[in-house]
């Protein structure tokens, strides 16, 4: 099961590794709440769409908009993009149910799912367009909406006649629903209510949050997040998964009606209960595309709107605010406590360290626990609490020391920092173990400080527990700064043989190899590499660099490099032989021998003529 976190301050997303479009609810998009009155009587009506977003282009590489003007295919290809495009132009057979208005069009596009399309020709915002497909609830303009497009295109001489047509029709419609009386009205309502069960569902809830029937709205809302009408044996599959997520969608909208009729205090604890239902619903639910995350994110911003109307209790929210915020629900909505400053107040804000503090002594391990101290630490500007969170829980290999010494160096307190760094060096179990960027921390302080002896045995020590290349040029650096690296290299250089030797063909042959090249000791490399052997990758450095002054040498490695490749096909193989054919031929130069190379090239060409490929490359090359 995929639970997308809602998208908004990502307070927790980070840390707790869920993902996800989570986009939050457009409550100004028409497919997402009800309309007004006469779209829903009149019309076909499209199904509540949650999360909807309106688009009006893509953004290039550098971040600027561009807008089109007008419905022209060169404007649906800047919209959309090349590739969504030149998909969009194979979905043109699945464009159904085509209906002009005056300022654009409808249509459902049949692709993976069906999908509900609306184009806009020439709005404020130029040419753009809504579609629930998933790329499109993410900010595209997606290949649905270059299907209508086109399609509208290819009607584009009949298109202003149907155009004026449905500008008449919504006159026409908008004049007669005015001279109906309210009986009239209300028949007409009553028999939508009669035939459309959700739309029932929707009125009655609205008509409850309205009057403040908080026991029928509490029970409305549960039966909205229920998952048992859309499971099968307690799960929600894929193919149901949107059909409840609109369902759910609905309880944000009755708690925003709650909020707006002035009992916002009432919608609080609703909100609330919402979450929770709705992050238990989600783990039985397969949310692939992220709809339920974007519930939870209408469902986030109806609580805040309702805590900032309400006169609320600031110490009773900020508890409430902890408890979420270290719970499972609080993967689902990313409710950040600190976005509540405003609502909280300076009582409420005390009140919400003082609970945080509480419930990070009580599990000072736990994770989330730590990075909501951290957080209302930073905020707070205490450094010292950041730090006594830390190091409540401080890891083995120094990694924590060396947060808490960057939390102190940007507190300007660098004397303390440099005590926690060398305190993780003392610390450590085992040197093998020690983070890599505390000892490179530690040594450029020691560095800055013109500590160069203590530079030089940081990194000699982790040299000793790291036989690595980058642990041998750290350790030469730090010598040459310190006038020391000959007795250095010496003792560094005798461990790697001793390794080597032990372990002929081991990963000690070939860091003892790499140093010795890193060091320019081509002469020292090759013997070493002689006697307890190298991979063919640095035998291949050392003939490079032993070339001008040893060919012979050289041609020999080549030439049992090359060996294998010629039995083998592939484009990449190819390149590699001809490399090592331009180097013998450099190497024949050198010696004075180029006949033995032309008979051998030749001799090649003879045995290998049907590798087209080789044949073209040994041609671009002059071989």
């Amino acid at each position: 099961m995929v639970r997308p976190s809602a998208s908004r301050k990502g307070w927790l997303t980070h840390v707790r590794g869920t993902g996800g479009p989570g986009r939050a609810v457009d409550t100004s998009c028409p497919a997402a709440t009800d309309g007004p009155l006469f779209r829903r009587i009149a019309g076909p009506v499209r199904p509540p769409v949650v999360g909807c977003v309106s688009i009006t282009s893509t953004r290039t590489g550098a971040g600027v908009e561009r807008v089109a003007k007008g419905l022209t295919e060169a404007n649906l290809r800047a919209l959309a993009g090349t590739r969504s495009f030149e998909r969009g132009t194979g979905y043109l057979d699945a464009v159904s149910g085509i209906e002009v208005g005056d300022d654009g069009a409808t249509a459902t596009v049949h692709g993976t799912e069906r999908y509900e399309v609306e184009l806009t020709l020439d709005g404020p915002r130029g040419l753009s367009g809504e579609c629930d497909c998933p790329y499109g609830l993410e900010g595209n303009f997606c290949k649905h909406l270059v299907a209508l497009g086109l399609s509208l295109l290819a009607r584009s001489a009949s298109l202003p006649k149907q155009r004026r047509a449905a500008r008449d029709r919504a006159r026409t419609l908008d004049a007669w629903l005015s001279d109906l009386s309210r009986e009239e009205l209300l028949e007409l309502v009553r028999d939508r209510i009669a035939e459309d069960r959700a739309f029932r569902r929707r009125l009655e809830l609205r008509v409850a949050s309205s009057r403040g029937d908080l026991a029928w709205a509490r029970s409305r809302i549960r039966e909205l997040l229920d998952i048992g009408p859309f499971a099968q044996y307690g799960y929600v599959e894929y193919a149901a998964a949107r059909a409840y997520a609109d369902q759910a969608g609905q309880a944000a909208s009755a708690i925003r009606e709650l909020t707006g009729s002035g009992r916002a205090a009432d919608a609080i604890p609703l909100a609330q209960e919402a979450i929770r239902l709705l992050a238990g619903a989600a783990e039985n639910v397969d949310d692939s595309d992220g709809w339920l995350g974007q519930v939870g994110a209408a469902l986030a911003d109806a609580h805040h709107d309702a805590c900032r109307a309400a006169d609320l209790d600031p110490e009773e929210l900020a508890h409430w605010l902890v408890e979420h915020a270290l719970h499972d629900d609080g993967d689902f909505t990313d409710i950040d406590p600190l976005d509540y400053e405003d609502v909280l107040g300076e009582q409420g804000m005390t009140a919400l360290r003082r609970h945080a503090v509480e419930a990070w002594r009580s599990n000072r391990t736990g994770w989330a626990e730590k990075y909501l101290m951290e957080r209302l630490a930073k905020a707070g500007g205490d450094a010292d609490m950041v730090i006594a969170v830390h190091a409540a829980d401080l890891a083995p290999d120094g990694s924590t020391h060396l947060t808490i010494a960057r939390e102190l160096d940007t507190a300007g307190r660098p004397a303390e920092a440099l005590e926690w760094a060398e305190r993780g060096i003392r610390d450590s179990e085992e040197a093998a173990d020690l983070d890599a960027a505390l000892v490179d921390y530690l040594a450029d302080r020691y560095t800055q400080a013109d500590r160069l002896a203590d530079a030089v045995a940081l990194r000699r020590d982790h040299f000793d527990a790291h036989r690595t290349l980058p642990a041998y040029q750290q350790l030469r650096a730090a010598a040459q700064a310190a006038d020391g690296w000959p007795p250095e290299r010496e003792r560094a250089l005798a461990l790697l043989r001793a390794d080597a030797e032990r372990r002929p063909g081991s990963h000690s042959v070939s860091v003892l190899v790499d140093a010795l090249l890193d060091d320019k000791d081509t002469d020292a490399a090759w013997q070493a590499a002689t006697e307890t052997g190298a991979h063919d990758h640095q035998w291949r450095t050392l003939a490079d660099h032993a070339r001008p002054a040893r060919p012979a040498d050289a041609l020999a490695v080549y030439l049992r490099l090359a060996e294998p490749l010629t039995r083998q096909t592939g484009n990449a193989l190819y390149e590699r032989l001809v490399g090592l054919l331009l180097n013998m031929r450099d190497c024949h130069r050198r010696l004075n021998t180029p006949d033995e190379f032309t008979a051998y090239v030749t001799d090649l060409r003879t045995a290998h003529r049907r590798k087209r490929n080789l044949m073209r490359l040994m041609d671009e090359h002059g071989l």
